[in-house]
This record gives C-alpha cells, structure tokens and sequence, in this order.
C-alpha cells in the first residue's frame, strides 16, 4: 500500500478532454486519477475537518466545507446562492457587499445541460464548462447570458415552470443519458416563456438579458470503465474507509466496485488517499 496524497480535500480537478481528466487534489498533492482506472484505491477519514475559508477545526461541515460561524456571516453562504432571484444587494443588506461586486454582479450564462435528464441551470461566465463538468453533463449548451446573477435567476425561474433545475445523482451515475436535441429545447422554452422574459426584458433591458442563439452544444465524455448497477453511497461520517478498484469517475464522484463517494461533500476533510 502506497501513500498518494494527504491533506483537506477540495473538490477535483476537471479538464474538458475526451474524456475528462480528473485531479485528485489534498492539500498540496494533486494525484492524476484517469491513471488509476482499474486499481485499486483506499480513502481515509483521519477524524479532522478544517473550515476552508477560515481553517479553524470543525466537529461538522456546512455548505461543503465551512465552520458555523463562517456559514453565517459570509455572503458566498447565504441563502440567496442556492436562490438567486432573492438577492437583496439592491436593498443594502448583502453580508458582503464588495463580494457581491465582484461574484454576483458580473455576467452570468443560463444553460441546459444533460446528465440524468435535462436542466436548467446558471453559472457565472467564468465557470464553464467547469460547472457541466462538476455536474456530470453529457451534453451543455449556454443559452442566455446575462449581466447578474440575479436576473440569471430570474430568468430560471421562468424556465423551470417546463424543464427541472436538478439532476438525479443516483440515474446520472447509473449510465449515460438519452441524447436530447437541445437547441431545439431552448427553442420551444424561448416561445413558452415569451410573456416572462419579455417582462424581464422590459424590467431590466434588453442589452441585460440576451438570447445565445448561435451557441455551441458541448459534448463531453468521462473516465467510466463500467457503470454501476445499484448506487451505494460511502459516508465517510459514519464509517473513515472508503476503498475498492476505481472503476470511473464523473462530476464530483469516484466510482468503485463496492461503491461510489462524492468527493465535494467532504471538502475540509483531512483524508489520505492510497494505492492498494
């Protein structure tokens, strides 16, 4: 048995290739983990989580990866994240205002992405196709850009009156998704939200939120040797080993043959990573 890496962990590398090449990243040790297809690899829990933004020890982890006093003061954890079109910056109040500034008033895209079924999602304009490729897309293709993240979600809101917003993690594991044709789709969700975007439009302007009609679809493929048939999470919580031969990887998962684990939710754990 072979020491890898160690340290806090935060979630994986992604480059877009065919397939994505995945990082295994502890610490300060980054291990290539296409490499170890068909090996066998052991993580360990060693009892510690660390805040990632504060590093103080903490007994439990909020919001993948911060202590409790950060969750509650930091912009980045405020409920307006995971519900964009509840930001209150106008109103004065944001816990942060020049994070605010910089994260959430800058141009932001609105996609539909393929990974157990299609979505509708948003991400700033600096995260793609990092953001498909932590999701476990098979297909993406950006169809609004807008100028805040706000309107981005403003303008889910109205899209997801007729396609989801989330993805089944287990069914996205299990294979890959059935082909869609996704221009088409962005078509069809133009024409049936006409009232609510050009009510946006007409709250906002035009120039804030803008149709991609020329956009390109990404098709992406991932490191998967074989598929599982029933999904077996590892909890790291409940028991600190979590090993077997890595039979894939796709969005934040390792797939072994005795199950898989979400890498992202352990962010601030201290493991250690080893080659059996």
């Amino acid at each position: 048995m072979s020491e890898l890496a160690r340290g806090a962990a935060v979630k994986m590398r992604i480059e877009l290739q065919q397939p994505a090449h995945y990082q295994m990243r502890l610490g300060e040790d980054a291990v290539p983990l296409n490499d170890w297809l068909g090996q066998a690899l052991q993580l360990e829990f060693l009892g510690e989580i660390n805040c990632i933004h504060c590093q103080r020890k903490s007994k439990k982890s909020f919001g993948q990866g911060y202590c409790w006093p950060c969750f509650g003061k930091l912009a980045q954890c405020d409920s307006c994240i995971m519900s964009p079109e509840k930001c209150h910056f106008d109103a004065g109040t944001c816990r942060e205002p020049e994070w605010g500034v910089a994260n959430c008033m800058v141009d932001h895209f609105v996609y539909l992405a393929n990974s157990s079924s299609v979505k509708v999602g948003i991400t700033r304009g600096n995260q793609l196709p990092t953001r498909w490729l932590d999701q476990g897309a098979s297909q993406a293709l950006p169809i609004f850009r807008v100028k805040t993240r706000q309107q981005s979600g403003l303008v889910e809101d109205a899209l997801r009156a007729h396609v989801s917003d989330r993805t089944s993690w287990q069914a996205m594991l299990k294979g890959e998704p059935v082909a869609a044709d996704l221009p088409a789709l962005r078509d069809r969700l133009v024409e049936l939200c006409s009232a609510e975007l050009g009510a946006l439009h007409e709250r906002f302007g035009l120039q804030a939120i803008q149709l991609l009609e020329d956009g390109e679809v990404a098709d992406i493929r991932y490191p998967v040797l074989e598929y599982p048939k029933k999904v077996k999470s590892f909890n790291l919580d409940k028991e600190p080993l979590a090993e077997g031969t890595l039979l894939g990887i796709k969005g934040q998962y390792l797939i072994f043959d005795t199950g898989v684990i979400n890498i992202r939710k352990y962010t601030g754990y201290q493991l250690v990573l080893r080659g059996i």
